[in-house]
């Protein structure tokens, strides 16, 4: 796993560099044209451009089997978000860079303008919540900015068309068909991902069968395929789930699931933080039809060492009730398990969580209210482990500054990077 996680990145960074050496090696004929190396090097650069784009519309599919090649969804949308921004950038560049002539204008310079136009202007909105004007325009939802964001390989598709339909195109056949190939794979991409997916059972059609509400804040869903779900899940993995027939749950939203992989049920305990999840808890109703895609993740215990330490910040809880909930009395690790809530009303689920604890004597429960005990520190967890924690594996999951605090000050005492996991849920 530790060794694959990476391998997703080094490709996309050796098909940039071989980009960049395929120009080099088979380079344009210089046929004495005003400004030659001026326009050599803005194609390198609007080549880059093309890779770098193919790459993050391919993330986009949520193709599952490259997960492991990433280290989990959550960390190939950080490398969307990389890929993303560097394109961004080398448009500008490479606007600058190529010589741009008012006059002679054929097809390719007018795509150059819509493609332009269009990929910077939905770069723009992707900023809308932090600029009100902008964020206008999506009408202030996540959906809003998602339906538009969806058109981004449209104009993509008519960049590399630009490319092909300029006036007086440099001469060089196969950086040109080597830069194909990543069209083509950005291309079809976008296809799968907006249109074609649906007949990959990328989709799968649930029913609300019942809905609970552990505390005034929480919703957990549960959720009955209707036929084979052909979506199972491992323990602490998350999905993608909508509901088509509502107006204000119509949108394709992040949720760990916390039933084990062996119930015939998907359960999903939600807590009300946004407009979403706290539609949940007024508009959900049993019967009404859920859309799921999944599963995804990698944030699994049953890979790491025999010694562990779990650490569950309020909701975090999920995967963690995923993982109890898949526990038979035969635990093969030594679990220092820390749950902490602000409230003894905040904590969900306690009952199961100490039951399960009494049924599985390798599960070390710490369960603390902040409001009465204090934070929880690292400190603490170091004691509780005898004072080293350089043997263990660190599973967290929580408000994401919580998991950035701790991380931080397992790696100053010397844990090894790939000992921590957690999973980057603020991507959207």
């Amino acid at each position: 796993m530790n060794m694959k996680r990476n391998i997703g990145n080094l490709v996309i960074i050796v098909c940039v560099l071989l980009t960049i050496v395929v120009w080099l090696v088979f380079p344009p004929v210089n046929d004495g044209r005003d400004k030659f190396l001026r326009q050599y090097v803005g194609e390198i650069i609007g080549s880059i451009n093309i890779v770098l784009m193919a790459a993050s519309l391919f993330i986009s599919t949520r193709a599952k089997w490259a997960e492991p090649y990433f280290g989990g969804l959550d960390k190939m949308y950080m490398t969307h978000r990389h890929t993303s921004t560097a394109a961004l950038l080398l448009i500008f560049v490479h606007v600058i860079t190529v010589p741009i002539s008012l006059s002679g204008w054929v097809l390719g310079n007018y795509l150059a303008v819509i493609a332009f136009i269009g990929i910077v202007s939905i770069a723009l909105v992707s900023l809308s919540p932090r600029i009100p004007f902008l964020n206008r325009i999506t009408g202030g939802t996540y959906e809003g900015w998602k339906n538009l964001k969806k058109y981004i390989g449209i104009f993509f598709i008519l960049g590399f068309i630009h490319s092909l339909t300029i006036g007086n195109p440099l001469d060089a056949f196969i950086a040109i068909n080597w830069v194909q190939i990543f069209f083509i794979i950005g291309a079809v991409s976008y296809l799968y991902t907006e249109y074609f997916g649906r007949f990959f059972k990328k989709y799968v059609s649930y029913k609300v069968e019942d809905i609970d509400h552990p505390n005034s804040i929480t919703t957990e869903v549960v959720l009955r395929a209707e036929g084979d779900p052909s979506n199972k899940h491992r323990a602490g993995q998350f999905l993608f789930v909508r509901f088509p027939k509502s107006e204000t749950l119509n949108e394709s939203h992040p949720f760990t699931i916390s039933s084990a992989p062996h119930e015939d049920v998907l359960r999903l305990t939600i807590k009300g933080s946004g407009d979403f999840t706290r539609a949940l808890i007024t508009d959900l109703k049993p019967g009404m039809d859920a859309v799921v895609e999944g599963a995804y993740g990698l944030f699994d215990y049953k890979t790491g060492g025999e010694k562990q330490i779990w650490i569950a910040g309020g909701i975090g809880l999920t995967p963690f009730l995923s993982f109890i909930r898949d526990m038979d009395g035969k635990l093969d690790h030594d679990i220092d398990f820390y749950y902490t809530v602000r409230h003894r009303d905040e904590a969900l689920f306690y009952n199961e969580i100490v039951a399960t604890a009494q049924e599985n004597p390798r599960l070390n429960l710490h369960i603390r209210f902040s409001a009465t005990g204090g934070s929880l520190t690292v400190d603490e967890i170091v004691r509780g482990a005898g004072g080293n924690v350089g043997g263990y594996h660190v599973y967290i999951c929580g408000p994401f500054p919580m998991i950035q605090a701790f991380e931080k000050k397992f790696l100053a005492l010397g844990m090894p990077a790939n000992h921590i996991h957690f999973e980057e849920f603020n991507f959207r």
